[in-house]
């Protein structure tokens, strides 16, 4: 029986190799998953001493400037896009530093956020999309307020927020 099903098997992979490569991408997107994909920045001050949140609606907890990518969008791009969208803040790319870890799988929620980190002094004016984002407002890390869990998650990865001593937050 196991002869017989490593046959079929490999019949099915020659089979699936000859088709044309549009046929085989379709394949291969209906039995994979798919993941959206999107960026965060993680604005500090030059000290490291406050966090740029965002208050989005229903306003329920705060978090991190973020966006979806646009198709053929560089991630570091859409870091930048979605930063100044959002907060009027206008950062250029070689401003931006790919955390570590730069991505964060999301396998529960299937997406994944690439991950930058930029430094600003806070003085600067906030201009708020008032049609995605409540408020922006600089946080001191020792006084975060309640944030959303995903953010909450998200930063536990660099050592930041509630759940930053709690290493199976990670694993999850």
């Amino acid at each position: 029986m196991t002869d017989l099903r490593g046959r079929v098997r490999a019949l099915a992979y020659r089979t699936f190799y000859r088709l044309p490569g549009r046929w085989k991408r379709r394949i291969v997107r209906t039995f994979q998953p798919t993941y959206t994909i999107g960026a965060v920045v993680i604005v500090r001050d030059p000290a490291h001493t406050q966090l740029l949140l965002l208050r989005q609606p229903p306003g329920a907890g705060w978090s991190l400037p973020a966006g979806l990518m646009d198709r053929g969008e560089k991630p570091v791009g859409t870091a930048c896009r979605e930063l100044a969208e959002e907060t009027g803040l206008k950062v250029a790319p070689e401003n931006m530093r790919a955390a570590s870890p730069n991505a964060i799988v999301h396998t529960g929620g299937q997406w994944v956020d690439m991950v930058f980190e930029t430094d600003l002094e806070p003085g600067a004016d906030l201009v708020v999309d008032q049609a995605e984002i409540l408020e922006a407002a600089w946080h001191r890390l020792d006084n975060l307020p309640p944030m959303t869990v995903s953010t909450s998650r998200l930063l536990a990865h660099y050592g930041i927020g509630p759940y930053k001593d709690y290493p199976e937050v990670l694993e999850a």
